[in-house]
C-alpha cells in the first residue's frame, strides 16, 4: 500500500497519525492463512520483548536491550513477504526481525540472557543477533553501517544470478548518517536487489526526527535524489506493510532495482532499557497506543470472519511457546571463559595467522 506523502504528515514534535479507514484494506488479495501468520507473528514478537522487559527488570538480561513494542507491523509484515534464502539485516533493535525470520525463541532469549545455549553462545547479547541458517545476517549497533553490507550481500546475489533479494532496516535517525545517503547511491546506480526499510518511530535516541531533519518524511522526501520513488507506508497496519514488501522485493528480484520504503510506526516505550522517555510530549504515547498494531489487525481479522476463539487459540500457543523458552534460556549454562577465545576468525579459532 503506497501512500500519497500528504495523507501522513507529522509535526514539528511527531504528532499522531491522523485516523485512517481501518476497512480500507479488508478487501485486499491477502491469504487467510498469510494473515493469521502475520498475527501470529506480531504476537510472537510482542510477547517476547515483554517477557524479556520482565526478565531484564530481574537482572537476568546482560547489557542494554532495545525494544520494538508497537513496531512489531514491520517485522511482520516484511517477514512474511521474503522468500526463505533472502537476507535480512537489521539495527540493534532486531529482537522482531530475527523471530520474523523463523529464528526459534529459545536461542534468541538464551542470547539475550549471556548463556551458553544462546543464538552465538551467549557472546553476542541483545544487539548482535545473527542467524545466517536463517537469513538473518546479523543486527548492527553502528548506526548506518549495515545499509553498505546490505548492498554487498545484493551484490553477491546479482553476481550469482541467485534471485536472492536483501532486506536492510534501520531507524529514521540514520536518514542522517552519510552511509544513508552512499548505500542508496550506490545500490540505485548498479540496480542492487536491496530493499532499504527506513522504521520511523518519529524519534532517534531522545530527538524528535522532525527536530533535526530539513524535510518531513525523513526517507520517503529523500528518495527522487536517488531516482528512486517516494514509498510511504503506515507501518502499524501489518497489510499494507505486507503488500509494500512484496511489490518491493518482487520488483528487486525481478532485476528492477532498489527501493526505498518508508515506515511510519510509533515505540511504546523509551529508546532503551534506560530510558524512561519522558521527552514525549503529553498524550502522545496514549494516543499511539490507541492506534496500536495487533489490535487493529484483530479487529480486522474479525471483521473478515475469523472468530475471536481462533485469535485466542494463537495467543496461547505464543504464550505457551514463550514460557518453553523462558524455562530452557534460564536453565542454560553460563559460557566457559573459553568459548572467547573461538568463533574469533572464521576457522573458529583465535590464534593470529599472518
Amino acid at each position: 500500500m503506497r501512500l500519497p506523502l500528504s495523507e501522513h504528515g507529522y509535526g514539528a514534535h511527531g504528532s499522531v497519525l491522523p485516523p485512517l479507514d481501518q476497512t480500507l484494506l479488508d478487501d485486499a488479495d491477502i491469504d487467510r492463512a498469510v494473515r493469521l501468520g502475520l498475527y501470529r507473528t506480531m504476537q510472537e514478537a510482542r510477547m517476547f520483548e515483554k517477557r524479556a522487559y520482565d526478565l531484564f527488570m530481574r537482572q537476568l538480561v546482560k547489557g542494554t536491550s532495545h525494544l520494538s513494542l508497537g513496531m512489531e507491523a514491520i517485522a511482520a509484515g516484511f517477514g512474511a513477504a521474503m522468500r526463505s534464502d533472502d537476507y535480512t539485516f537489521a539495527t540493534y533493535r532486531g529482537h522482531a526481525h530475527t523471530l520474523a525470520r523463523g529464528v526459534p525463541m529459545t536461542p534468541v532469549l538464551a542470547e539475550l540472557l549471556g548463556r551458553a545455549n544462546g543464538l552465538m553462545g551467549g557472546k553476542g547479547g541483545s544487539m548482535h543477533l545473527t542467524s545466517v541458517e536463517h537469513g538473518m545476517m546479523g543486527s548492527y549497533a553502528i548506526i548506518g553501517a549495515h545499509m553498505t553490507i546490505a548492498n554487498g550481500a545484493a551484490w553477491s546475489a546479482q553476481y550469482r544470478g541467485s534471485g536472492q533479494v536483501a532486506v536492510c532496516f534501520f531507524g529514521d535517525g540514520t536518514t542522517n548518517i552519510g552511509a544513508f545517503h552512499e548505500a542508496l547511491n550506490y545500490a540505485a546506480v548498479f540496480k542492487l536487489p536491496v530493499v532499504f526499510v527506513c522504521e520511523n518511530n518519529l524519534y532517534m535516541e531522545y530527538t524528535a526526527i522532525a527536530d533535526v531533519t530539513a524535510v518531513p518524511h525523513p526517507a520517503a522526501d529523500r528518495a527522487a535524489a536517488y531516482g528512486l520513488e517516494a514509498i510511504l507506508v503506515d507501518g502499524n497496519d501489518a497489510d499494507a506493510v505486507y503488500l509494500t514488501a512484496s511489490a518491493a522485493i518482487e520488483r528487486a528480484r525481478a532485476g528492477e532495482g532498489p527501493s526505498l520504503v518508508e515506515a511510519l510506526t510509533y515505540r511504546h516505550g523509551g529508546h532503551s532499557r534506560a530510558d524512561p522517555g519522558k521527552y514525549r510530549p503529553d498524550g502522545e504515547v496514549e494516543a499511539w497506543k490507541a492506534y496500536d498494531p495487533i489490535s487493529l489487525y484483530a479487529d480486522r481479522l474479525k471483521r473478515l470472519g475469523v472468530d475471536q476463539s481462533e485469535l485466542d487459540s494463537i495467543d496461547e500457543t505464543v504464550r505457551a511457546a514463550v514460557e518453553v523458552a523462558t524455562d530452557e534460556a534460564i536453565a542454560g549454562e553460563i559460557p566457559s571463559p573459553d568459548s572467547a577465545f573461538t568463533d574469533v576468525w572464521a576457522d573458529g579459532g583465535w590464534s593470529w595467522r599472518n
